[in-house]
């Protein structure tokens, strides 16, 4: 019997593709063991400083960026812990500080930049102190090459790819080795079974695939995240179920292009497919994805949403832009009558659904007609809320090159008149709620006013209101008597 027909014998030869793709796009089971090996070493090591100093090594970890970004850091200081380090919420008086940054504009890199800037003192008063940089912005060869060159004190340096090498990487600097610099995996493989310490006890993040084929001009997503790969099925499943049985009531789904999961698979079992079998799990929760790609969003998948006990009635859906010609310029695959037809099918499935969206102000050739387009596509999307950005140019990509560029100072005046439509949209969309009774996933205390509770209403939008100590993580029902253009207000409706 062949190898294939041992494993799979009654579908030989899909048993045989699905075990060379799996094993191609996974990080070996035997390096993953590596690394576990690593982390009892650093244990070993950690426990001996605690035994003679009665003190425990600290770990910091900060996060720029995309919630993919968040998920990757709750890995790394998972890994962490289980090496020993205790976690803290200041990089002072550390042995361990993990930046993990964001390449998506270049705001983000000079922050990371500045950051790791301020931490050179923090490593003077402390020279066990270990830095370590990794994420998307340390891909890129001229911040590689500043980094090597400019940031002498950084220790550790690695792409988002092999965040499972970290414990290698530690040991090695920790035991006297070379400053370590792994930018980049050209293999991108998905790591299974590491660690993680997760920041909420009843919000999560689960990645389901990692990278992106789309190569829109403006986006540097794909050239530091890799070609899409998809988790296997059985382990966003599992992973996933764990979360409903320890007690998670919010888990979101990510992905660079969430909605093409499966697609380098070669089977029939796409992202509508994994939402349907998630939602059969028995529990109290909901379900979130994101970012999707209008051009995956399929009928099948608003009909999966639409006829769900636990996917939660909001969709994001970037737009970009309203303006076919920057549309196409952008190489974003769609136009806008064929997005605003997805749209209004969401909206026939699931009237009461909450839609939101990514809009760019100022790409390269727009035109005030081009800018005109987008206005009147929101008018007409009357999206509830939108997350919009001045374009940035991005260096390696086709839009950075072209000799178009938008001044400054006309983006800037767009972007002030886009913010204001929106807001006046957002406020009669809110305004709607009025009188309504909304179930809420509490908080606690609210970030600018800590007698005020705060929540998230499954589509995301912001809820005040009296609340106890006993209401978070839960959901509570409140009664929308304010609406304001950014939050609504109400009281807890007790039962």
């Amino acid at each position: 019997m062949n190898y294939c027909a041992y494993l799979y014998p009654k579908r030989e030869k899909e048993g045989y593709i699905r075990f060379m793709i799996e094993r191609d796009r996974a990080v070996d089971a035997r390096e993953i063991e590596k690394q576990k090996e690593y982390m009892r070493k650093m244990r070993d090591q950690n426990d001996a400083h605690f035994a003679e100093s009665g003190t425990r090594r600290r770990a910091f970890v900060l996060t720029l960026g995309c919630q993919q970004n968040e998920a990757d850091s709750e890995r790394l200081m998972g890994m962490a812990v289980e090496m020993g380090y205790e976690p803290t919420d200041t990089p002072e008086e550390t042995s361990l500080i993990m930046v993990n940054t964001c390449a998506i504009r270049e705001h983000a890199e000079k922050r990371a930049l500045s950051l790791v800037g301020q931490y050179k003192h923090v490593k003077a008063k402390n020279p066990e102190l270990i830095i370590v940089i990794c994420g998307c912005m340390v891909v890129q060869e001229h911040r590689l090459r500043d980094i090597k060159m400019r940031y002498p004190y950084v220790d550790i340096l690695f792409g988002p790819s092999l965040i499972y090498k970290l414990p290698e990487h530690l040991w090695n600097r920790r035991c006297g080795s070379r400053r370590v610099f792994d930018p980049d995996d050209c293999e991108y493989r998905v790591a299974e079974g590491l660690p993680v310490r997760r920041e909420s006890s009843y919000r999560a993040w689960v990645s389901v695939m990692y990278g992106c084929n789309n190569f829109c001009s403006y986006c540097i997503v794909p050239y530091v995240r890799g070609r899409e790969r998809s988790r296997r099925r059985e382990e966003v499943v599992a992973e996933f179920r764990s979360l409903v049985e320890a007690g998670y009531k919010d888990i979101t789904l990510l992905g660079q292009n969430v909605n093409s999961y499966g697609k380098d698979s070669g089977f029939d079992y796409d992202f509508a497919d994994l939402l349907a079998e998630l939602d059969q799990i028995e529990g109290d929760y909901q379900i979130h994805f994101m970012t999707s790609h209008p051009k995956d969003a399929t009928r099948k998948l608003i009909d999966v949403m639409a006829d769900s006990k636990h996917v939660a009635r909001h969709f994001h859906l970037p737009l970009q832009s309203g303006s076919d010609a920057i549309l196409r310029a952008m190489n974003r695959k769609y136009d806008f009558q064929k997005y605003i037809g997805t749209l209004d099918y969401i909206r026939e499935r699931m009237p009461d659904v909450t839609l939101t969206s990514d809009i760019i102000v100022g790409f390269p050739g727009e035109t005030e007609e081009d800018f005109e387009c987008t206005l009147a596509a929101l008018r007409r999307a009357r999206f509830d809320m939108i997350f919009s950005f001045q374009y940035s140019a991005r260096e390696g990509t086709p839009a950075a090159k072209m000799d178009c560029q938008v001044p400054k100072e006309v983006v800037a005046e767009r972007f002030e008149r886009l913010l204001a439509l929106q807001n006046e949209i957002s406020y009669e969309s809110n305004k709607k709620l009025e009188g309504k009774t909304l179930r809420v996933l509490c908080d606690g205390p609210s970030k600018n006013n800590p007698d005020t509770f705060s929540g998230r209403t499954e589509g995301g939008k912001i809820v005040l209101f009296e609340g106890e100590s006993e209401d978070v993580g839960k959901f509570v029902d409140i009664l929308i008597e304010r609406a304001d253009t950014f939050a609504l207000s109400g009281k807890i409706i007790r039962k």
